[in-house]
């Protein structure tokens, strides 16, 4: 029994030797794997190829904007009415969701932590995740928030999926695959990937590290898109062709599998006989899709000052005013810096737009030490930031050549709405109560004399 229940664990793709991707943002896809099981010219025969039943997935009401408008049409094993039971709630304790005012007595302030450090007892994916801010009101669909992971076990008969919002995966050490009914995305650091609201998945390991260990953001608002480049043009930045959509691929596999879902903030398991990753094949634009960070091409300043750091968007989730997301994904990426008789560091500012950060490898420019691979830091809206004393000094008194900033990869989850800070955050072990010190030798160097920098 168990040799055949391995033989069926992930049976019906070659992907298996090397997973195949489809290229573009937002196209509409078409994929198969079992020759004739996708239908030609409708979505829903009477009776499809190989037994598979039709059903779609919408990721959007049915009558929005055609330019706005998701969904897949999936050819499954079973109908997902059947990867359902009754439901038991279960709970999650580290895993919180807005509106979440945590019951901890940290004042506000400028926060940095160093990295999670390896979990003591074994656990998976989903059992490894811990909130750390948490922004919004899932109810309205508005929000995001902001959790670090970090895990040592596999999801083998155990499934999940998110009704809240779509989730953005950014590992930091360890490579994953994350296997979903659409298909499988092998993820390493400096990649990231998003799993759509609603789709089933599962996260198992890939590398030989003693830790895997990342970053997400769960964005309960409009899903992430591409932001527009506006004077930039149609090039740079990240471009679509590098966004990469899993081919099809089903788990066949007849035994004991558990469901767990998210809805409005509360956790819910059922059992089922079977798996639910049974997609064999699928056509659509509402799919999960992976992009390796490494292929963001940056834009910048070639004379004097730089732009802001919008410039460094990623993916854009945007929210109902103009201009104003729910949440960006940044990144700081290598890159040359090039100004002229310019402090070339991000400046000192204050924001109406709340930034938590980590860093995926090797150091930020605006802080020279206490920032760390696995690390975070919260700035929320209209505290102030920027280098700290030593990245200023060094900034201000270093020979203007080109610079190349080189093995380096830093990220931001920015969001217009104030992120509260969840008690586990706020009590871990690994919060920096000194972060403030950084900047406490900018002292006064004004003294009214014309001509004294």
């Amino acid at each position: 029994m168990l040799e055949k229940a391995e033989k069926q664990r992930e049976a019906g793709t070659a992907a298996e030797r090397a997973l195949s991707y489809m290229p573009g943002f937002g196209n509409d896809f078409e994929t198969e794997s079992l020759p004739g099981a996708l239908p030609q010219g409708q979505n829903s025969p009477q009776k499809c190829e190989y037994g598979l039943y039709a059903e779609q997935l919408s990721g959007s009401p049915f009558t929005a904007p055609r330019g706005t408008n998701e969904r897949s049409w999936l050819y499954r094993i079973r109908p997902s009415v059947r990867h359902t039971g009754r439901f038991k709630k279960i709970d999650y304790p580290h895993w919180k969701t807005a509106p979440h005012i945590a019951e901890h007595s940290l004042a506000l302030g400028q926060l940095r932590w160093s990295p999670l450090p390896m979990p003591s007892e074994k656990l998976n994916f989903l059992e490894g995740i811990r909130t750390m801010t948490t922004a919004g009101d899932v109810l309205t669909q508005a929000g995001m928030a902001a959790h670090s992971y970090a895990f040592n076990a596999d999801m083998v008969d155990d499934y999940f999926f998110n009704a809240d919002g779509e989730l953005l995966i950014v590992p930091e050490t360890g490579a994953i695959r994350v296997f979903t009914e659409l298909g499988k995305m092998d993820v390493e650091p400096a990649e990231i990937c998003i799993v759509p609201r609603g789709t089933m998945f599962k996260v198992t390991r890939l590398s030989d590290e003693k830790l895997w260990r990342g970053y997400i953001c769960e964005n309960y608002g409009a899903k992430f898109t591409l932001p527009d480049r506006g004077p930039i043009g149609a090039n740079c930045l990240a471009n679509p062709r590098d966004f990469k959509t899993p081919v099809a691929a089903y788990e066949d596999k007849e035994m004991p599998c558990r469901v767990h879902v998210k809805w409005c903030g509360s956790f819910h398991v059922t059992e089922i006989d079977h798996s639910p990753l049974d997609v064999v094949a699928w056509h659509g634009n509402y799919a999960p899709y992976k992009y390796d960070l490494k292929t963001f091409s940056p834009v910048g300043a070639i004379l004097f000052d730089h732009p802001d750091p919008s410039i460094f968007t990623v993916l854009t989730a945007p929210s109902g005013e103009e201009g104003t997301a729910n949440v960006d994904f940044v990144i700081f990426p290598p890159r040359w810096l090039v100004a002229e008789h310019t402090f070339r560091p991000p400046w000192y500012h204050r924001n109406i737009m709340s930034e938590f950060m980590g860093l995926i490898y090797g150091r930020y420019d605006a802080k020279e030490e206490g920032f760390v691979p696995g690390g975070m830091s919260l700035h929320n809206m209209m505290l102030p930031h920027g280098p700290d004393f030593t990245g200023f000094e060094k900034a201000s008194n270093g020979e203007l050549k080109p610079v190349k900033l080189d093995n380096t990869m830093a990220f931001m989850f920015e969001t217009r709405f104030p992120q509260q800070l969840t008690k586990f955050a706020a009590e871990l072990d690994t919060l920096q109560h000194d972060y403030i010190d950084c900047w406490s030798g900018l002292e006064r160097k004004f003294d009214g004399t014309p001509g004294i920098k």
